[in-house]
């Protein structure tokens, strides 16, 4: 199955809403690069990254111009050799990062294939562990007050949701208390309750807000500080008393290694789309499973889905709150709070072409 071509495309969408976070501010419009390989036998495998809002002009030129050339007429199928190939063509200049960005997206589109060829999808190619997928709601909405939180968690419940996470990482920490303990009165007292802060803390400050959540019966803390203090990070965990979660600014398996082993979060969450793609996730997922650690996910759940689902180590599936949902045709549905993989081949996400024309960005 040779490749025949590579297709790139950009696209700048619109959120539905504006959103913020404690460390990105507020977000109106998030990057789709997206990939299309065309083989010699007739079938397109689609990839794609996505960014909050800079850098996928950047990522699509690295595809284009660095990663096509060692792409067209090779052997699709090769997908291992293919990604050390790109993998050592833009470690100089990489060793994660943009590159990181840019083999996922190239990465995905031939997993893709592989699975349109072989007429299996993702979730039963990979593993096929299970294909109902626990889910939780994530929300970027540290603007939002304690009753609007509270209302926006009531609607989440409605949608079928039976997992909730929300941002925290307000200047004043006792607004953070007072939202926290909002959402756990709505959602009652065994709903897993996540909360993520983006690097907001210093590790002193980390230290200091868990102490204060802790009655709030926490899953987990995402992110309290930089993903690069791994003593750090062992610190919170260890005088903090809450579980903690991190991994979407990790972009390679060297740094989930040491945030495994030195930094003692208990839920890796790796992104598909900046990990290196479908590859270097699963590796990721099992050295997760080397240390008897389960594993949760960020961003793009139509692509998490099928992986958490081919692995017997599976935490909380994220559905992100960015709505990428609305540009495709066939998005997952939620209920009783599982999402179960489509049977489709490929990833089978299928995009709206013509909703996503009006927002392409010239090359």
């Amino acid at each position: 199955m040779l490749i025949q071509c590579v297709d790139v495309k950009h696209y700048l969408l619109p959120l539905s809403h504006p959103m913020t976070d404690a460390t990105h501010g507020v977000h109106t419009n998030f990057e789709l690069v997206l990939v299309r390989i065309k083989s010699d036998c007739g079938l397109t495998g689609i990839g794609y990254t996505y960014t909050i809002g800079r850098g996928g002009a950047a990522i699509r030129s690295l595809i284009e111009r660095d990663l096509t050339p060692i792409l067209l007429h090779a052997d699709a199928q090769r997908i291992e050799a293919l990604w050390e190939k790109m993998w050592r063509c833009l470690h100089y200049i990489g060793r994660g990062g943009l590159a990181s960005f840019a083999m996922s997206a190239v990465d995905i589109a031939l997993w893709d294939l592989r699975g349109k060829k072989e007429a299996a999808p993702l979730w039963k190619l990979l593993g096929g562990y299970s294909q109902a997928v626990p889910a939780y709601a994530g929300g970027i909405d540290l603007q939002l007050d304690a009753p609007e939180l509270a209302e926006q968690t009531r609607r989440n419940l409605e949608k079928g949701f039976r997992a909730i996470k929300i941002k925290v990482g307000r200047e004043i920490l006792r607004e953070d208390v007072a939202r926290v303990a909002a959402v756990r009165d709505c959602i009652g007292p065994d709903m897993p309750l996540m909360l993520d802060a983006n690097m907001r803390w210093t590790v002193e400050q980390a230290v200091r807000a868990a102490k204060h959540f802790a009655d709030f019966d926490i899953f987990w803390l995402e992110e309290p500080t930089i993903p690069d203090d791994y003593a750090g990070m062992a610190r919170i965990a260890q005088e903090g008393g809450l579980p903690i979660a991190a991994g979407e600014n990790l972009h390679t398996i060297y740094e989930f290694r040491h945030t495994i082993e030195s930094g003692k979060i208990a839920f890796p969450e790796p992104d598909v789309s900046n990990i290196g793609g479908i590859s270097n996730w699963m590796r990721v997922a099992k050295l997760a499973y080397a240390h008897n650690l389960p594993v949760t996910s960020h961003g793009v759940h139509e692509l998490h889905l099928h992986l958490l689902a081919a692995i017997p180590n599976a935490s909380y599936l994220e559905v992100h709150s960015f709505g990428l949902e609305r540009f495709i045709k066939n998005p997952p549905r939620l209920q009783a709070g599982l999402m179960r993989a489509p049977d489709c081949p490929g990833h089978g996400v299928e995009f709206d072409w013509e909703k996503l024309q009006e927002f392409e960005v010239p090359g």
